[in-house]
């Protein structure tokens, strides 16, 4: 959006599922239907039909978001003496999910390693894994965090349209990957040993049929709201309605361990406190704006707590300067200028 209000022509290729919603943009898009929707036929299906749709269509600088997409926009600007831009949203090839498979992370490394030093345009999110990737292919890498827009997103619902109560306090644990080793479970544990919290988990991830069947054994229907996959618009009249957010990744891997999820800056948007794992990037941002607390443990009643204490703080106003005050620091308005600048350098 940020490059197609400074006047550039954008095209947005992606995918389509089932389950995909309506894309309204004001530039042009392109999604996919694929056979396969995961796994190796998944990743091979769509960078063939990605590499043929590119080659044949008009572009000037290709943008990679991603390992997985990198291969067939790499290929093709290398054939036409083009530009490309990469942009890793996470340090893919330590992402949990391939760390048990060794030939398929051999793959993405091969990969990576046959490309990477000949990239001269990198972004990523965060300083550590800035350093991971230049001390690795001596390649200068930019930091481009996904920061949120300042524009106000206006509070429309309340807590009885949202099926929240109004008597408790309300942790909301949101995002599109809420997996094993992400600290849910626990989160989960902490919730039942309160009577005074309320648990609402926003989104999806191989973890949620575990959460709920948790939720059921310990009878916690009361306790806990699970509301799905929805769109960022409503799903933000969820997180401005609750009392705290939480990020409570595991330094299981290293994507883990060096992660600043999207969901810090949600909260951040909404005004609300965050509670975090004590992991390097999140847990420094959290500390140096002062927006909420470090939990130093994954215990339940550690966590448990944390989590109390901040909604206390919340509750005495101690976090609502400093939340104000961060917001205008870490906003898109102020980040985007680092991508301008990369592409008005192009003309």
């Amino acid at each position: 959006m940020s490059l197609h209000n400074c006047g550039y022509n954008v095209l947005l290729v992606g995918r389509k599922l089932k389950d995909s919603t309506h894309l309204e943009r004001p530039y042009l898009t392109r999604r996919f239907k694929l056979l396969f929707n995961k796994g190796f036929l998944f990743y091979a299906s769509y960078n063939f039909r990605l590499f043929v749709f590119l080659l044949f269509t008009k572009g000037d600088v290709y943008h990679a978001n991603d390992l997985d997409t990198l291969l067939a926009n790499w290929l093709v600007a290398k054939i036409k003496n083009k530009r490309i831009v990469y942009d890793s949203h996470e340090y893919f090839t330590g992402v949990p999910e391939i760390q048990h498979r060794p030939v398929v992370r051999k793959v993405w490394e091969r990969i990576e390693e046959r490309i990477f030093p000949n990239l001269t345009n990198v972004f990523t999110v965060n300083s550590s894994i800035a350093d991971l990737y230049q001390n690795k292919y001596n390649v200068s890498v930019k930091v481009l965090r996904n920061l949120p827009l300042r524009e106000n997103i206006v509070k429309v619902e309340t807590r009885e349209s949202l099926s929240l109560p109004n008597n408790k306090g309300v942790v909301i644990l949101q995002g599109a990957g809420i997996n094993i080793d992400r600290g849910a479970e626990e989160l989960l544990e902490a919730i039942a040993l309160s009577n005074n919290l309320f648990l609402c988990v926003v989104g999806s991830g191989d973890v949620i049929q575990i959460l709920k069947t948790r939720a059921n054994q310990k009878d916690l229907q009361n306790k806990v709201l699970f509301t799905g996959k929805i769109p960022y618009k409503q799903m933000m009249q969820y997180t401005m309605n609750s009392d705290l957010g939480v990020s409570l990744d595991k330094d299981t891997n290293i994507n883990y361990r060096f992660s600043l999820p999207n969901k810090i800056f949600d909260y951040l948007k909404a005004q609300i406190p965050v509670v975090c794992s004590d992991l390097k990037e999140v847990s420094m941002l959290v500390r140096q704006y002062d927006i909420g607390l470090v939990c130093e443990s994954h215990d339940p009643k550690t966590l448990l707590n944390t989590i109390n204490h901040a909604i206390l703080k919340k509750k005495n106003n101690e976090f609502s300067s400093s939340l104000e005050s961060a917001i205008k620091k870490l906003n898109w308005e102020s980040e985007v200028e680092k991508l301008v600048d990369l592409y008005s350098g192009f003309d």
